[in-house]
């Protein structure tokens, strides 16, 4: 008879020894649609940038789900009842959060697919993977929807000081080299309490929740919205646009059968079932670079040049303004190659173009982040700070881009 130890431990460069709690989660790590994950990278092109962003979202399922396992052992420790049918949902839901992301993350989130956030794919990863497992993911999902009783759980898994960003911060600065966003995520959840079912932080907590935003809006600035992984996310988004849209002329272009479907199909929610959900999950980062190393040499101008600029990594040059950028200026931008390059203006738009990029760190209208003073008041963060800047870091900072072709 063969059997199989599903007791195995991960050797985690931020955490140290990470085990798999039970055979559920196992075989969940073991299903395909997970082991995809290994393939889908966390940070999209910001290796373009810093070199050792190569981790994935495998990486980060794994730490996600560490971190759930030491929230729970702090929330029992301070009487917090959780049964162990809630802490199974806790530990699934915070596992599969990302299970629904595309090729290179967010990069393409609306490029595959119109209008389908990686949420809902998730979402639909889960129901799956449900029928599979004959129900036992039920409770992990009412807890991801936000629908089980019991509030705190889904701030957990999906909150403004979720597991999900206690994480990716001090990973993302791990494999950046960006000191700016190393948190203390054990020193947080340490602090973590429930009132009235709601997540709180005790008040000794609150110099640690001052650095975790700070260390957000720093992190976004310097490595999300770095302008440099803008242009490249950019680039390999019109690329997709103008592989569509010759694939759907005559001009037929070579890729593996999962692109090739999603370059033939108009997929938005109504057509997304489970047939279109089994070729989303044969798609990742590999296709991806393997259809644009193909795509270099086409002879449309346009797609070989976008590729062309994206595998040997020749930018566009992109401005960053903190107001919006004038429109005379794209104007000459996009008549100079026109003229140059003997281009229509709508093949000169996939090389200039503009737009916008917002970072907030703090929302006061969602899931606000609670602070349980000594006196047993419950005060938001901003009120319970000393830090004056805190409020500021709750109002949303707008910038402008353009990018167009080096001289």
């Amino acid at each position: 008879m063969n059997t199989k130890n599903k007791l195995k431990i991960f050797n985690d460069p931020i955490y140290g020894f990470i085990t798999i709690p039970n055979e559920l989660i196992f075989d969940l790590i073991e299903h395909p649609y997970f082991q995809r994950l290994r393939r889908i990278s966390q940070m999209g092109l910001s290796y373009l940038v810093y070199p050792g962003a190569h981790h994935t979202r495998f990486h980060h399922a794994l730490g996600c789900m560490h971190l759930m396992k030491n929230a729970i052992s702090v929330l029992r420790f301070k009487k917090i009842e959780i049964s162990k049918q809630e802490e199974d949902g806790l530990l699934i839901a915070i596992l599969l959060h990302d299970i629904g992301h595309g090729p290179f993350s967010h990069a393409m989130e609306h490029s595959i697919v119109n209008g389908i956030s990686h949420e809902y794919i998730s979402l639909k990863f889960m129901e799956a993977l449900n029928e599979e497992f004959d129900g036992a993911l039920s409770l992990a999902i009412e807890i991801f929807k936000g629908d089980y009783h019991r509030k705190f759980m889904n701030q957990l898994i999906s909150g403004q000081l979720d597991m999900d960003r206690l994480d990716y911060l001090k990973r993302d600065s791990f494999y950046t080299g960006v000191s700016e966003g190393n948190i203390n995520s054990q020193r947080i959840i340490t602090m973590i309490n429930v009132v009235d079912d709601k997540l709180v932080v005790e008040e000794k907590g609150i110099y640690s929740i001052e650095k975790f935003l700070v260390a957000r809006r720093l992190m976004y600035w310097q490595v999300y919205l770095h302008k440099t992984s803008l242009a490249a996310e950019q680039l390999l988004i019109r690329i997709l646009k103008r592989a569509k849209e010759l694939h759907h002329s005559s001009y037929k272009l070579q890729a593996n059968k999962a692109l090739l479907y999603f370059l033939d199909h108009q997929v938005g929610k109504d057509q997304f079932d489970r047939s279109v959900l089994d070729v989303f999950s044969n798609l990742d980062d590999i296709d991806i670079l393997s259809a644009m190393k193909g795509w270099s040499e086409e002879k449309d101008f346009v797609l070989s040049q976008l590729c062309q600029m994206l595998l040997n990594r020749n930018l566009l040059k992109i401005k960053v303004k903190n107001k919006p950028i004038k429109n005379t200026l794209k104007e000459t931008h996009l008549e100079n190659l026109m003229t140059k390059y003997n281009l229509s203006r709508e093949e000169a738009e996939y090389f200039v173009f503009t737009g916008v990029i917002e970072n907030q760190a703090y929302n006061l209208d969602k899931q606000n982040i609670h602070i349980l003073m000594k006196t047993a008041k419950i005060r938001d963060v901003t009120k319970a700070s000393d830090q004056f800047n805190l409020k500021a870091l709750s109002k949303p900072v707008t910038k402008y881009y353009m990018c167009y072709p080096k001289k």
